[in-house]
Parts: structure tokens; sequence; C-alpha cells
């Protein structure tokens, strides 16, 4: 069933395509609005001449396009939306038209959702939600980079077009789904089914990109031995996913020293975690992450900020993070961050004798956390819904955990990933490629019962 859609044209000459609402009217003449919510709501896909983004809230919906080169685009929009929506933006007959939902836009909504994961998913110790494996995830991005090649081509400026790299930076994770595979016979079908064809597609990948190695060379034995109805020759024995991808690099809460002594605390307080102001990796997740302690030493004032650090955080001095700290809403000041066992941790003088204001601006202290370079900006921070929406993504990541520590029993919905794909329409798939747990996520889900999380 064909799901409406707009093609309109933006300012700047894009032709945009967005899902449409039941009230927009048939014709061209609507005001064109950009998706609303922040931007880690959303998984964006670079492709060629457009991009491409869907919001991770919600029901499967087609995404919106943005697309800059309507010739280089045709390549794929008639696979990804079908002939309709390809034929209006060829003409550029803007108004409402129909979209189809493809086997393309199943796995390409699917890679969009695995870079999602690897830049904004929450990982927090403190609120239970573990990490994903990188290396697991960037091999499954890798499989279905190769899948999606319809969507690139050799203009070299789409970021996302990167199998071979991804292959070559995440090796490591090759042999332990190896063994994962391996020991299949011992797990539901569809497993073994799922890894099969990630590592074929790693593999068709890596040769058509000239890649060698041992770990590809160990890949390719593998799979050069399987019976012809994929089971591995040999399997091997049962697997504890929780060891085979166990982090070793220990985490625990630190029970340290305070950052600074003495002195009386005259406040406390929880700061801003804006996931948008610091890479991925830098800082849990939670959203009490921020904490700060105000201390009268005499006639000083000292604020003590201390941030909770993801597992993966950099231990590197020259790697720092600063607490952007404002008092009554007067000037920002910087306080620098050092890594010290399982926190960012520092402190600065400030005046917290200021006079609050009078009048509508903020009273108190506000203190965020952000990388110098990295930060879009104060301005874009603390919008009024983002705590919603980091709840409702943290939800998300509690539900798809908890999917894949069923193994995700669906093997109807796994099709997106095979030579067949069963395509359903928008909204009427009862378990969608998205809503199929990756590899990693399985992972995750069996490591963190031997984590105490």
């Amino acid at each position: 069933m064909p799901v409406p859609v707009r093609v309109s044209a933006g300012d700047d000459g894009t032709v945009l395509i967005t899902p449409a609402a039941a009230a927009d009217p048939p014709g061209p003449d609507f005001t064109h609005a950009d998706p609303r919510g922040p931007d880690f709501t959303y998984a964006v896909l670079d492709v060629a001449g457009a991009v491409l983004a869907w919001p991770v809230l919600g029901g499967p919906v087609p995404p919106t396009a943005y697309v800059h080169d309507a010739g280089r685009a045709q390549q794929w929009l008639w696979a990804l939306y079908g002939e309709r929506v390809a034929l209006a933006v060829h003409e550029r007959a803007l108004g409402r038209t129909a979209a189809d939902r493809t086997a393309l836009a199943d796995v390409a909504a699917r890679l969009g959702l695995g870079h999602w994961a690897a830049r904004w998913w929450p990982a927090s110790y403190t609120d239970g939600i573990p990490a994903l494996e990188p290396d697991v995830l960037g091999v499954e991005l890798a499989a279905l980079t190769h899948r999606c090649q319809q969507l690139f081509d050799d203009g070299g400026d789409q970021p996302d077009d990167r199998a071979a790299e991804l292959i070559e930076d995440h090796r490591a994770a090759l042999a332990p789904l190896i063994q994962w595979w391996h020991a299949t016979a011992h797990h539901p079908a569809h497993t073994a089914r799922h890894l099969e064809t990630v590592l074929t597609l790693v593999d068709a990948a890596a040769d058509g990109a000239g890649l060698e190695g041992p770990a590809l060379r160990h890949l390719r034995t593998a799979l050069g031995e399987r019976h012809p109805a994929g089971v591995p020759a040999g399997p091997g024995p049962p697997v504890d996913l929780g060891a085979l991808f166990a982090r070793h690099d220990g985490y625990a809460l630190a029970a340290g020293a305070p950052t600074a002594t003495g002195g009386r605390v005259i406040a406390r307080g929880a700061g801003a975690n804006d996931w948008r102001r610091y890479p991925h990796g830098y800082v849990d997740a939670a959203e009490d992450a921020v904490s700060w302690t105000a201390r009268a030493l005499g006639a000083r004032r000292r604020i003590e900020v201390e941030v909770v650090a993801h597992r993966a955080a950099p231990a590197a001095t020259g790697t720092l993070l600063v607490a952007d700290v404002r008092v009554h809403g007067g000037h920002r000041g910087r306080v620098p961050l050092t890594r010290r066992d399982d926190l960012w941790a520092g402190y600065a003088d400030v005046d917290l004798d200021a006079e609050p204001p009078t009048g509508p601006g903020p009273a108190g202290v506000e203190v965020g956390v952000l990388l110098p370079g990295f930060d879009p900006g104060a301005a874009s921070a603390h919008a009024a819904d983002d705590r919603a929406a980091r709840d409702a993504v943290r939800a998300l990541a509690r539900q798809r955990l908890a999917t894949a520590a069923q193994s995700f029993p669906y093997d109807a919905a796994q099709s997106f990933l095979y030579d067949a794909p069963q395509s359903f329409p928008y909204g009427e798939a009862p378990h969608t490629a998205v809503s199929t747990p990756f590899l990693a996520e399985t992972a995750a889900a069996a490591t963190a019962a031997d984590e105490d999380y």
C-alpha cells in the first residue's frame, strides 16, 4: 500500500521529499517545514545527490530526502520510493504523490539507524544501558553499506559509503563473529542466518575493495567450508556471548578523594547533559551524569564539577572536556575537566555572590559539559523538549535490548537482509528491518547480564 509524500522545492534549489500529513493540500501551495525535534532523534544517511533522514522514535515512515542533485539521485529514487516519486522529482512535479515501501527502503532505514546507534546510543552505567561493542556494530554497518551500494556513486562526497574503511577499522570482531556463527547449531536458525549473511556481505565487500589480511582469510575459509544450506562445517560448542564480547577495560564508580577539599558547602546541584555538545563515548548518557558543588573557602567561592565518564572516554591529557558555568544568567565561564578514574572533574573560582536578576532572566547556577570545537553552541542547547526526547531515546534503547535478549524470533522480519526480502506496507509490519536488533545489541544484552547492569 503506497503512503502519501510531498515533493516540494527548497529555498536553496533543493527538492524535498517529505511524508505527507492527511491535512496537506493536494497542490504545491504549502509551506514546507523541516523535521522538528533534536538531531539525536533522527537517523541520517548522506547518499548520492541527497541526504536522507528518518525519525528513530515512532512508527516506520518513508525518509525525508533533501535532494541537491536530482540527476545523481535518480539512480536510487525509484528503488527507494517507487516510480511515482522518482518521476515527480525528475519532472519537478511539486505536490502530493505516493511512495512505495521497497526492499531498499527497509535496508537503508536500518543502515541509517546503525549510524545513529554509533553516534547517539545512550550508553549509561548509571541508567543500566550497556554500550554497544563498536567493532561488532561496525562489521554489520559494513555489510549493510555493501547491501545499499545503489544509494552511492563515485562522487567521493558521501561519508557513509565506507564499507572498506569499516571493515579495516573493525576487523577485530570477525573472529568472534565466526565463533558465534559456528556455535549457532545451539541457537535458533534465524540467528545463524543473520550471522551468515552479515559475514558473507562483509566478505563480498572486502573482496570488491581488494582487502587482505589474516582475519579476512579466516573469514573466507570459514565461509568456504559451510554446507549448502549455510550451516557451518563442524559446528563448534556453545558460546557465552557475555564472555565472547566482554569488555576488559574495567569500570566501577570511583570512590577517590573529592576534587577539592575543605571549605563549607553552600550549594549543590545537577547540571545539563546535552549529548550534542561532545562526541559519543565521552560522557555517561544519564540525565544526572553532571553534578556540581559550590564551596566557600574564606572569601573565595569555588565551584567543583564532576561528570560521570563513558567507559570508552579517552584518558589522554590532551583531550579535555570543559564545564560551561553560568551564574544568574551572567557571563559564561569554562572550567577545564580532566579524567580521573570514571570521572571528568575540575574546579574554578567563581563569583557566586552576584545578585540574582530581578527580571525574567535565569537565577541560580547553570552547568553543562562540552568539548571545545565540537560543541554546536549554547544557543542550540537546553531546548524545552530535550529532556523528554532523551528519555524517549533511553526507552527505545531499553526496548531494543529487551527484544535482543529474546534472540529476536521474527523470521519474516529478518528477510530485509537476505537475498529475497519481503516488504510490508508502512506501519503494518509487526516487526520491521528497523526493529530487528543488531548483532551488537544482542551481544550487549548478553554482556550486560555478566557486568552488573
